[in-house]
């Protein structure tokens, strides 16, 4: 009768001890090692919904609460870019993209054992502008006079609310390694100018406000745990 109790109150210990998976430590530092994003469409970009793969682009800081953690991140895209505009045989746009972005919110983990799931929320300020050049490539137009390249400018600001699932696994308890997804909600404020390169130097400049829903399907990165209260 003996060895059966004892086993049970070594299982039971060990189930608690696995139940407290980093959660007694007060904050984590957090690196986005690998991200498959949407971007927010550019002019008429044919191709918007292309998902775009972003490395090291992200940094985040948790502060834990037991099971809630609150969660400060930030992102960093300054890349080249191509797109076709209106058509693949209409334009083709040649420049560089500068994305970035911060939010604030919270995520709430469903257990503290070697396998967390959880959920999240995120609100924040998002900041994208593309800059470069707009070149024919309708051959039927290369005689006509409208015809002429065009420098352009696409510059989109504004709040986002996202809407987080995603899961941790920790080897040990001072690190994890987590996958997350989010679908980004965004309005923006959207300045487009464009500078037709005639003899006039012709400059074009609309304003309007947008809202995009972006997925973003994929994100992993590494967590160390730091600040134990123990």
């Amino acid at each position: 009768m003996k060895k059966p109790l004892l086993l049970v109150l070594f299982l039971l210990t060990t189930v608690t001890a696995f139940s407290q998976m980093n959660g007694d430590y007060n904050y984590s530092i957090a690196i986005r090692g690998y991200s498959m994003v949407e971007m927010p469409k550019v002019f008429n970009e044919t191709s918007s919904d292309k998902f775009t793969d972003a490395y090291f682009n992200g940094v985040m800081v948790k502060f834990n609460d037991n099971q809630f953690s609150y969660r400060l991140n930030g992102t960093y895209y300054n890349k080249s870019k191509k797109f076709f505009n209106e058509c693949e045989t209409c334009q083709e746009a040649d420049g560089k993209l500068l994305d970035y972005s911060f939010k604030l919110g919270f995520e709430k983990n469903f257990n503290y054992s070697r396998i967390q799931p959880y959920v999240g929320f995120d609100l924040g300020y998002r900041y994208n502008r593309f800059k470069g050049s707009l070149e024919n490539r309708n051959q039927l137009r290369d005689v006509s006079a409208d015809a002429v390249g065009q420098e352009i400018e696409s510059i989109k600001h504004g709040i986002m609310v996202s809407p987080v699932v995603g899961f941790k696994i920790n080897p040990i308890p001072q690190i994890s390694i987590f996958a997350e997804g989010t679908l980004d909600l965004l309005y923006s404020f959207e300045k487009q100018k464009t500078i037709l390169q005639d003899i006039n130097n012709t400059r074009t400049v609309n304003n309007d406000r947008t809202t995009e829903f972006l997925l973003n399907p994929f994100s992993v990165g590494i967590q160390i745990h730091l600040g134990s209260n123990k």
